[in-house]
């Protein structure tokens, strides 16, 4: 007869098997059933970040904001459908292409937007761009432009979390380019060690900064990067906002039950380059299309919304209540100053 920690371990290894097929057809379901309240804030938050986006891409064309903008179109339901699963004081860090994560965590499209055009009302006082800003109150520790940096740090995070015993869960996004690094194996190999609450989200657009994951990446299946450090992970839809919300729903009751990281491998998009300044000519305009008439996460929201019987004049006025609230925060980043000369001092080390 089976002792009651042979048991535990079984459940334990059970549970790691379904974890890794859940996304392939077999274990947990790959989506769940979102109530029209549900659907209404996705379909919101959606919105939110693709009309910012193109709104900053404009300004971009303008010559308003300077440096680096990578764009989050196409991906949205990554980050909403995470952070529907979150609570307050669990922690989000991502890489360059994190406008669409500041905006889910509930930072102002304001303070987003004057942080974008450099003037002293953003996020880092102007001085971190696109790349570079962090809010502590929204529990968003940044925009980091070193590929893959911020992996380790939210592993990190995670450490914080487990020596303060708050049950508090990391959420660390990176690409598919990054999850080549090697200190994200680094991370995983201490966050398996030490059981640390840590979700690593990749975030597969398929092409990292120009080049397909076919031609990078001798193992595409992302989800089974940490098989040799016994983290379970899983394929997600992540065109699909309820799949989404369905994998961290399990990924963060693994975390939080102290069973150490779980990573989970979103299949996504993008629409637009790697960033402003790629003309994106190693795929075809007609690939591109195709995703965005099969696949566009805001559609399939606005689809089902429809025939949960929410009238096209009610998204449309939805549409048009994020659109004000975009051109508003536009118009309040260009008004605003620059940061002061002194400014140059200030936030660094000596």
């Amino acid at each position: 007869m089976a002792s009651s920690k042979e048991t535990a371990s079984a459940k334990k290894s059970g549970a790691k098997d379904a974890a890794r097929t859940a996304g392939n057809g077999s274990g947990h379901p790959n989506s769940i059933t979102f109530t029209k309240e549900q659907e209404l804030q996705a379909f919101r938050d959606m919105m939110l970040i693709r009309r910012f986006e193109e709104k900053a891409g404009q300004l971009y064309g303008m010559g308003a904001i300077g440096g680096f903008c990578h764009l989050y179109i196409g991906q949205e339901a990554v980050v909403v459908g995470m952070q529907m699963a979150l609570q307050p004081g669990d922690q989000i860090i991502t890489s360059y292409r994190d406008h669409g994560h500041m905006l889910a965590t509930g930072m102002e499209a304001r303070g987003v937007m004057a942080e974008l055009t450099g003037r002293q009302a953003g996020y880092s006082k102007g001085k971190g761009g696109s790349m570079h800003m962090f809010s502590k109150e929204k529990a968003f520790y940044g925009g980091h432009g070193i590929v893959g940096a911020q992996v380790p740090l939210g592993t990190g995070l995670a450490f914080a979390n487990k020596y303060r015993d708050n049950k508090n869960v990391a959420v660390a996004y990176f690409g598919d380019g990054a999850a080549n690094q090697g200190q994200v194996y680094e991370s995983f190999n201490m966050a398996e060690l030490w059981k640390l609450p840590v979700i690593y989200v990749i975030e597969n657009n398929r092409y990292a900064m120009g080049t397909s994951v076919t031609r990078s990446s001798a193992q595409t299946d992302f989800s089974k990067r940490g098989v040799s450090f016994n983290i379970p992970g899983e394929q997600v839809d992540g065109m699909d906002v309820r799949a989404v919300k369905a994998a961290a729903d399990r990924a963060v009751q693994w975390c939080r039950e102290g069973n150490g990281p779980y990573i989970l491998e979103m299949q996504t998009y993008r629409y637009r380059g790697h960033s402003m300044s790629d003309p994106a000519k190693y795929r075809t305009r007609e690939e591109v299309d195709k995703v965005r008439h099969d696949s566009d996460p805001i559609e399939q929201v606005r689809q089902r919304l429809l025939e949960l019987k929410v009238s096209e004049q009610d998204l449309k006025a939805i549409d048009a209540e994020v659109r004000e609230i975009v051109n508003a925060a536009a118009d309040f980043a260009q008004r605003e100053p620059e940061p002061d000369a002194s400014e140059l001092y200030t936030d660094i080390y000596r």
